[in-house]
């Protein structure tokens, strides 16, 4: 192939994924316009251009404790992150590189229970923080992402092929403790799967919508799903605000997303292929 042709294959691969991408974002983009337009002017066609309904629009969002359901989101995200990712690596890293017996029987636990839906356990779930008294708190919104299956099993697939089992036995011969293993070896061989575990805790967290609806009812305890299913109302469903609220709420998923996707795409493949 001479040189003329691969300069246009190239340019030609370039407009392709411009177009996909530009096709990707309009929905996004038509969400972000309707936030801009009066509820009942929405219907009226497919609304292209700003409206000039959007600070009403933010006004309404705003009276509705819109942002002490953005703190609640942040903080219930942020934790669940945390702890998902420590508890997860610890799962892994004692199913990977540990021998002990019924060490298979619980990982073939782990993938059981990631066939299972999880909305079958959901009223069990409720029960049990109901008896703990933790309703109408954010712990329960937490604690259900702290020992998640697919982490565990996605830690464990990293930590088995990301971590040489002979780095640790020269470890344990230099006088390390296995907590030192695990903070000193561990953790640095597998950051590709910390951040992919995190973004996808990180969003599920934050799109989450029916445990919230279960479990929590007063409304300084309202996630941003909670609140934006807030602003309708038995009489009229407010779109416009809707829209808007929508649209603030999915910023920090494109932020997080941009900064982490090729990591994020890295770690997935890694975790799914290597075995």
């Amino acid at each position: 192939m001479n040189k003329s042709k691969r300069v246009f294959y190239g340019v030609l691969k370039q407009v392709l994924l411009i177009l996909m991408t530009l096709v990707m974002f309009f929905p996004l983009y038509i969400v972000f316009i309707m936030g801009t337009y009066y509820s009942e002017d929405i219907f009226k066609g497919l609304p292209i251009l700003p409206g000039d309904y959007l600070m009403e629009n933010l006004k309404t969002v705003f009276a509705n404790h819109y942002f002490r359901a953005y703190f609640n989101s942040i903080f219930v995200s942020v934790v669940s992150v945390i702890l998902s990712v420590f508890v997860s690596s610890m799962i892994g890293f004692a199913l990977a590189k540990y021998r002990f017996r019924g060490r298979n029987a619980i990982f073939t636990f782990i993938l059981a229970i990631m066939m299972i839906p999880g909305q079958i356990a959901m009223i069990g779930y409720m029960l049990e923080m109901r008896t703990l008294g933790l309703n109408n708190t954010l712990f329960p919104l937490i604690f259900t992402w702290t020992a998640h299956p697919l982490g565990a099993f996605l830690m464990t697939q990293f930590i088995k092929d990301s971590v040489p089992t002979e780095l640790l036995e020269s470890g344990r011969l230099d006088g390390c403790s296995e907590a030192g293993l695990f903070f000193k070896i561990v953790v640095p061989c597998i950051k590709p799967g910390f951040l992919t575990l995190a973004t996808l805790v990180f969003l599920w967290s934050w799109n989450n919508y029916i445990l919230p609806l279960i479990l929590v009812n007063k409304q300084e305890m309202f996630t941003i799903p909670l609140m934006v299913s807030n602003l309708s109302n038995q009489f009229r469903s407010d779109y416009g605000a809707i829209m808007c609220a929508l649209g603030l709420s999915v910023l920090p998923m494109i932020v997080i997303f941009s900064l982490c996707s090729k990591t994020f795409i890295k770690g997935i493949a890694a975790g799914a292929v290597k075995g």
